[in-house]
């Protein structure tokens, strides 16, 4: 019994953080964010709201892709992208 209790703890552990293992996949996506808005020559704000927008953009190609080979669909779709994005774009504390 303990041996089941214990396989089965490891398994819903490792699906949880399934999820936070892709969003940190989705993060890398977004190394050429820089080099467009250098080419298109952004500064200030419209710089730091064109890198938000990529960054989102390329976590949400991504998450989607990642929820396309789990197979979901619907509502489990949605909120699979939906944090997988948040955790790929929110910032990390130093």
């Amino acid at each position: 019994m303990k041996k089941f209790v214990l396989a089965t703890t490891c398994a819903l552990g490792a699906a949880l953080l399934a999820p936070l293992a892709l969003a940190q996949e989705a993060a890398p996506a977004a190394p050429d964010c820089p080099a467009q808005a250098s080419a298109k020559k952004l500064a200030g704000a419209a710089l730091n709201s064109f890198l938000k927008k990529c960054e989102r953009d390329a976590a949400t190609a991504s998450c989607n892709t990642a929820a396309a080979e789990k197979k979901l669909a619907g509502a489990a779709k949605t909120s699979f992208t939906k944090k997988c994005v948040k955790d790929a774009t929110e910032k990390k504390p130093q």
